[in-house]
């Protein structure tokens, strides 16, 4: 990604009362992680139509960042990094990045882009060499920083730098300086801060590093959580644009966050604006009052209505685990009942959008048989109960680590930075249920 700075200080208004200006001082923009025209991962069979708009979705939360940009009418907008997947990038994304800086621009909002571990301003090919004038796509190697005016007064200072190469394990926090000039002080950086668990820990760095710095605002990208770890200064990661795997973080409401600054340079709580266009949900469903599979059936569509219209017009990607105890357990044990109930419900729902896309049936459902009474013979099974029971949560974490440490390279580089949850107790559980319901099957 070539990179682009202005020498002069940025004026994103140049044309003076062309928009409607905020009663605040000004507002900006901070996104992060938008990893652009990326599949999803982590899903199982979709439909050819599905699985098109869920390609397309992190484009148009995109497009709906540069609308919501110029409706908020923002000072500037700031991408903290990974605004691309992977070095290659891709044409589409770096077309759709382009017009849309380039609305933002004639529309004298300017934008600031960091690159992160995904997208290293050294690693890959770009297909843009020339970025319209108020757009600033820090380098690597320094820290930049870039005055913003309104009307000949400064509001703000952006300060950033990118990432070189995919491993940078340097702690860049410590190149920032706060400045003399005035207003307020934003640092924009793709970092780990505090070890963050289940991410490559790039750029790391502690909550402390941030605040010596002086600055007032951190605009952070790379965990795609939505988190703020400080508050004065305010250091904040805003999650990502669009949630892409099924997995805990990517769930929920995704978008930017707008931030709002009085004239008195006081910087207010940031605030969410969902964009994203593909809502990533989970929900469970207890079995315990039901009779039978088609009452089930019944109760899984009622909650996915549910969760659908919680979703505010967006399509939703669904996965439900059948919890509890009850007479259905036995059925939702037979081979294949859970991926056919699946298939049916997927055959029920359409897919014009928005579409409920039903992701997975997880049954996690209990045999019915008291296990304190089983506890009480003497046999396998009290003495498989009471072994389970002793099986403490370090040792079940410890056996998942090995387990994650063997994996191959190459699936070890394609789980990104996102590592496998260390926690094995789903897994011992599951298989503890399993064989009590054999064994108390075969007496």
């Amino acid at each position: 990604m070539p990179c682009a700075h202005p020498t002069q200080a940025v004026d994103p208004h140049p044309r003076g009362g062309a928009y409607d200006r905020p009663s605040v001082g000004f507002r900006f923009l901070h996104a992060a992680d938008l990893h652009l025209d990326t599949p999803f991962t982590g899903l199982g069979a979709t439909s050819p139509q599905v699985a098109q708009a869920l390609r397309d979705a992190s484009l148009l939360a995109f497009d709906d960042l540069v609308r919501t940009a110029i409706a908020r009418d923002v000072a500037f907008v700031v991408l903290s990094g990974d605004v691309y997947d992977g070095p290659e990038r891709g044409i589409r994304a770096q077309l759709r990045v382009l017009r849309g800086v380039t609305r933002l621009a004639e529309r004298g909002i300017a934008t600031f882009i960091a690159a992160g571990n995904h997208d290293p301003v050294e690693e890959g090919w770009s297909a843009v060499r020339e970025w319209p004038d108020l757009v600033t796509v820090f380098p690597a190697g320094e820290v930049v920083s870039v005055p913003v005016e309104r009307d000949g007064r400064v509001l703000a200072t952006v300060h950033g730098t990118s990432y070189a190469r995919r491993a940078t394990t340097e702690n860049l926090a410590v190149r920032f300086r706060r400045t003399d000039a005035p207003g307020v002080h934003v640092g924009v950086l793709h970092a780990n801060v505090g070890g963050r668990p289940g991410h490559d820990p790039y750029s790391p760095c502690t909550v402390d590093d941030l605040v010596r710095t002086g600055l007032d605002y951190w605009a952070l990208g790379h965990v795609h959580t939505r988190e703020v770890l400080h508050r004065d200064p305010w250091i904040v990661y805003p999650g990502n644009l669009q949630g892409r795997s099924p997995r805990p973080g990517e769930r929920g409401a995704k978008g930017v966050l707008i931030v709002e600054v009085d004239d008195a340079g006081t910087i207010g709580e940031p605030e969410l604006v969902a964009l994203d266009r593909v809502r990533i949900d989970d929900a469970t469903c207890e079995i315990d009052e039901l009779a039978d599979l088609g009452e089930l059936h019944t109760r899984l569509r009622e909650l996915g209505q549910q969760r659908l219209l919680a979703a505010e017009g967006r399509s939703l990607l669904l996965g439900v685990r059948l919890v509890g105890r009850g007479a259905l357990h036995a059925d939702l044990r037979r081979p294949g009942a859970a991926a056919e109930l699946l298939q049916v419900l997927r055959d029920d729902a359409p897919l014009d959008p928005p579409f409920l896309w039903w992701d997975r049936l997880d049954v996690a459902t209990t045999t019915p048989h008291d296990l304190d009474e089983l506890r009480q013979r003497n046999d396998f099974v009290a003495d498989l109960l009471e072994e389970s029971t002793a099986m403490d949560e370090a040792r079940r974490t410890a056996l998942s680590e090995e387990w994650a440490a063997e994996l191959p390279a190459d699936l070890s580089a394609l789980l990104g930075d996102e590592r496998p949850d260390p926690t094995a107790a789903a897994r011992w559980q599951e298989a503890v249920r399993l064989a009590v319901d054999l064994v108390v099957e075969e007496d």
